[in-house]
Parts: structure tokens; C-alpha cells; sequence
């Protein structure tokens, strides 16, 4: 899995030549709108460090960690920077908006509370809402309206584009969110693949500032945005082996090359695999081994 993807990220994935510096509404957080008609026809799966609402007018796939959706009409989805997805365009027929904005954004005067307890966003929920032709008019209207103002040089155009936010939330509340998702017919082997290549994301280690972020399963599940009892049940089932097995062999095996190959000292080795002391380190790495850890560094020759 991708690591999330930054608003720098976004730009350079559409391939902006200049990131646009003017609309970062400096203090106040980033918001920008855009047309679909040149979206990429897929997208990696990650995280986004970034809300985004999108009236999707054409067909393609959603795919979560255990779970996917087929877009097969006109869609308006809502998209946090917990829940990580992909998406799959069926064809180069590809309508519609979108528009990416940071909590910050909405912090001033935002009367809908934590964005991610929100129905729209939070996790668990339903992001997608089908709409009809009568939505399709009067979301269209709203985005349209969006790009126009944020092309102005209106001095209150942030609040109009705040405001043209709300509407697109309460418009959207007021609908019914589809549950026509469907599971994956080998879920478990998608979400160990998952969690196989987000645990190898982790690695290596290549400063001693660099600390391990994720180092339970718990940390795991979340970043999936799955609960932990499924992820613990998928890797138990395919690998024969617990989540906590999993990492723990993985952090041994990145110690033993530290150990090996670099002049870090224990503590620094010990903090760059997220370890608040040495001795922690020391008792695990000997737990693991049943060996200590300079008796590995010692017997390099």
C-alpha cells in the first residue's frame, strides 16, 4: 500500500508544474476544485492527508481493504485521510468534479463538528450517495460555482468557497448513502496482502530519527481502517501465524541488519525501531532470539 498521499503528492501526481502556492490560503488551510475530464483512470491505494468530495460522472470501481463497490451511475463520494481506497475507471469516459480541502480549512466557523465523526466522513460509514438527475443539476451548479469564485479576486472568496462546502454536505446528508458494497471473494488474502506490504513499507530503518510509526496490530488495522479482530483472523488464517508474529519477525529481522551492517549504537538502533528504551529493545530482541543484542554485534567478524 501506498504511504498517504500529501497535498504536494496530489500535485505532482496530476503533474501541476507549479504547486499552487497562491491557494494555500496561508493560516487558514488548503482548498482547491477541479474537473474530471482528465482524471487518471486509476489510483494507487492509500491514505490522503486530505478531505475530497467528487461528483463522479462516469464508471469504475472503488476498491477498500475488504470490501469494493461498483460506480455503474452518477455518484457523489466523500473521502477522509483515514480510510485508504483505489480507483478503477472503467473507460477514458470520465465527467464530473472535485475538491480536496484540509480540516483546517473548515476549522473556522465549521458548524458540523469533527469532520471524521460526521456521517459524510467517519469511518465505518457510507461515503457514496447515487444521485439523480435533479442532484446531478444542482451538484454540478455548486462545483461550476466553486471554480469560478476560486478564480476571483473576490477579497472574501475562501468564505464563498466554504460556504459552497456546507451545501455540498447538507445536500448530501439529506440523501440516502448506498450499502451495495461487496466482499471480496478471498477478503482475508486481500487484506493480509495489504497488510504484508504496509508492514514492509515500514523498512528500512536508514536513520536513527526515522522512527518505526506503526509497531502493533492495532496500529495496523487502523491504518487499513479495518478493526483488528479481522485483520488478526485474515493473517492467522493465511499465514498460519499471528499479526503480532508477523511484525515482531520483521523487527528482528531489520535489528539483525542494523546490528550487522551499520556503526548505530543499541539505544540509536533501539529508538529507530520505536522502542522508548534500550533495555526494552535488549529484552525483546533477546525474547525473539535468545540472544542479546551485542552478542550479535560481537560476533562479527
Amino acid at each position: 500500500m501506498e504511504s498517504s498521499e500529501s497535498i504536494q503528492d496530489f500535485y505532482q501526481r496530476i503533474q501541476a508544474k507549479v504547486f499552487p502556492s497562491c491557494l494555500l490560503n496561508s493560516g487558514l488551510g488548503h482548498f482547491n476544485v477541479f474537473s474530471r475530464d482528465n482524471c487518471s483512470l486509476s489510483t494507487p491505494y492509500s491514505r490522503r492527508d486530505y478531505y475530497k468530495i467528487s461528483l463522479i460522472l462516469g464508471t469504475g470501481t472503488l476498491h477498500y481493504a475488504d470490501k469494493w463497490l461498483k460506480i455503474d451511475r452518477p455518484a457523489l463520494l466523500f473521502s477522509n485521510p483515514v480510510v485508504p481506497y483505489s480507483w478503477e475507471a472503467d473507460n477514458a469516459d470520465q465527467k464530473g468534479w472535485f475538491c480536496l480541502f484540509t480540516d483546517k480549512f473548515l476549522q473556522n466557523g465549521n458548524r458540523l463538528g469533527n469532520l471524521q465523526d460526521s456521517q459524510l466522513f467517519k469511518v465505518g460509514g457510507s461515503p457514496v450517495f447515487f444521485v439523480d438527475e435533479e442532484m446531478i443539476c444542482s451538484m454540478s451548479h455548486i462545483f461550476m460555482k466553486m471554480m469560478e469564485e476560486i478564480e476571483s479576486d473576490y477579497i472574501h472568496r475562501y468564505d464563498m468557497l466554504r460556504n459552497y462546502l456546507y451545501i455540498l454536505m447538507h445536500e448530501a446528508m439529506k440523501m440516502q448513502p448506498t450499502d451495495n458494497y461487496e466482499p471480496y471473494q478471498n477478503a482475508s488474502q486481500r487484506v493480509v496482502s495489504l497488510f504484508m506490504e504496509l508492514l514492509e513499507r515500514q523498512f528500512p530503518i536508514d536513520s536513527p530519527e526515522r522512527n518505526l510509526k506503526l509497531k502493533t496490530p492495532t496500529d495496523y488495522a487502523e491504518s487499513l481502517s479495518i478493526h483488528v479482530n479481522s485483520l488478526n483472523r485474515s493473517v492467522k488464517e493465511i499465514t498460519g501465524k499471528t499479526t503480532s508474529q508477523q511484525i515482531s519477525s520483521r523487527i528482528i529481522q531489520e535489528a539483525n541488519a542494523l546490528l550487522q551492517h551499520t556503526d548505530w549504537n543499541i539505544s540509536e538502533i533501539a529508538y529507530g525501531l520505536g522502542f522508548e528504551e534500550p533495555a526494552y529493545f535488549t529484552n525483546y530482541f533477546k525474547k525473539q532470539t535468545g540472544m542479546t543484542p551485542n552478542m550479535i554485534r560481537n560476533s562479527i567478524v
